[in-house]
């Protein structure tokens, strides 16, 4: 009897902490506010890095987050902040840790003013995800006009670390888009799964 071939997968999934995310997370269809505003902080707390470095800290995030509750994040002052730049289990970065509360704040007021934050930000890709046929990882992009515009209509709204790259992350990871590979198992599920 012949073993049972592994699945194909994306070609970035490589580690195991990649292939548990990939199969079980990335690019599937988010709809709660809480899970929504954890990936906005951690993609922008990605910049510059690897997203393996952000899935390895992403534990200690929710812990040193209060779970990514915006309520909270957006109340925090100068020494949960202080306490958050010697947290040697996130990144320390300043101006990341600023944006998160920034961010939270901006949150709030789109949650308050639309009624959730899930319903504001699908209506970039009409409430449908964008599902998308690459054939190759070398063809998928880094920003759409898409992204573009999201990242434009974030900032208005005051939010920081939204660039258009950092959006599309995002877009990819909260299933916004689907960027599997055609040839990856994933791919398909996601594209017959119901929202």
């Amino acid at each position: 009897m012949k073993d049972q071939e592994a699945p194909k997968r994306c070609p970035w999934a490589k580690s195991a902490l990649y292939v548990r995310y990939h199969d079980t997370e990335w690019g599937v269809p988010v709809h709660d506010d809480r899970l929504l505003f954890e990936f906005l902080i951690l993609e922008g707390a990605q910049a510059g890095l690897s997203w393996e470095t952000i899935l390895k800290k992403r534990e200690r995030y929710r812990e040193a987050f209060d779970n990514f509750d915006p309520a909270i994040v957006a109340r925090y002052g100068l020494k949960k902040k202080q306490d958050l730049l010697a947290d040697a289990g996130i990144v320390r970065n300043r101006l990341k840790i600023e944006a998160a509360v920034v961010n939270a704040q901006a949150f709030l007021a789109v949650q308050h003013g639309l009624g959730s934050f899930d319903s504001y930000i699908w209506t970039f890709v009409d409430h449908q995800t964008k599902q998308n046929c690459w054939k190759s990882i070398k063809v998928v992009p880094a920003r759409t006009a898409k992204s573009d515009a999201m990242s434009k209509d974030l900032k208005r709204r005051g939010f920081k670390f939204v660039g258009s790259t950092i959006c599309y992350a995002f877009m990819q990871a909260v299933g916004i888009v689907n960027d599997h590979v055609v040839a990856c198992f994933r791919h398909a599920e996601l594209r017959t799964e119901k929202r």
